[in-house]
């Protein structure tokens, strides 16, 4: 797996709203300062010039371009190129041709498409992408069809397909997921829920849109003392024993272990 780690809680800010850099800075693990979607066409060239002036931590700042198919595309690389961010999210990613003007890039892809969906795959397998994230509206939207979510909240089966797909390729080469936003901003306990779905599924990180949703997805991600303290004592017993052994009523093998050393990961990491 990718060194790339700068989660769990990742948030969006808008590039045309600089009073909120810092903000968001503070806030979240990492910012997402996002030029495409969040940003009017009118107002993507105050927004650069907003970005270009900017100071956060570049270890903890992305920036979200817009799709390497615009004209918009190349605008974004030159607000960059004199600023210290070298991580981005290449937004409607779909395919390794998209990302050879990211040479120098951290770059996470950004599945949201069907072909960046099909292709998600090839995508991840690039040198310089260190994360997949998938999106479900713009996906249901490529598709001709009007929601990702049904009347209860859940996501439908097109997205659900989607979303694993995205997971498994990133796990395939060895790079980070990213789970996608939860746009019901007053629904923290839905949010709660995919959000540990999410960690138990295997994505490293989720993406959010508003500064109450990330306290919902640390906790989420952190383990529990109860979960922490099982992964030492098994890990230690695992020392002493061979192979397939019973532990706590519990028959532990290697993926449980390897479950308990994530477990660990997380912890370390909250």
């Amino acid at each position: 797996m990718t060194d790339f780690v700068m989660g769990p809680a990742l948030l969006f800010c808008p590039a045309d709203r600089p009073e909120r850099y810092a903000k968001a800075a503070e806030r979240a693990d990492a910012v997402i300062i996002d030029l495409e979607d969040a940003v009017a066409p009118e107002d993507k060239p105050a927004a650069r010039q907003a970005l270009a002036e900017s100071a956060l931590d570049p270890a903890r700042t992305i920036v979200r371009l817009n799709s390497a198919q615009t004209h918009d595309f190349a605008k974004d690389l030159e607000a960059l190129r004199d600023t210290p961010y070298r991580t981005v999210m290449l937004a409607k990613a779909e395919g390794a041709a998209d990302l050879w003007g990211l040479n120098g890039f951290e770059v996470i892809a950004l599945c949201e498409t069907a072909r960046g969906v099909m292709n998600a795959a090839e995508l991840a397998e690039e040198p310089n992408v260190v994360a997949l994230m998938w999106g479900a509206e713009d996906l249901v939207a490529s598709l001709g069809g009007t929601g990702s979510r049904r009347e209860d909240g859940g996501y439908r089966d097109v997205a659900l397909h989607a979303r694993s797909q995205v997971l498994l390729a990133a796990g395939a080469a060895g790079k980070h997921a990213v789970d996608a936003v939860y746009v019901n901003i007053p629904d923290l306990d839905g949010l709660a829920e995919e959000a540990r779905d999410a960690v138990a599924s295997g994505f490293g990180m989720k993406a959010c849109i508003h500064p109450s949703q990330v306290q919902v997805i640390r906790d989420a991600y952190r383990p529990s003392e109860a979960e922490e303290q099982f992964a030492r004592d098994v890990l230690a017993e695992a020392q002493r024993q061979g192979g397939v052994f019973k532990f706590q009523g519990k028959m532990v093998d290697g993926p449980i272990l390897r479950h308990a050393e994530q477990t660990l990961r997380r912890a370390g990491r909250g």
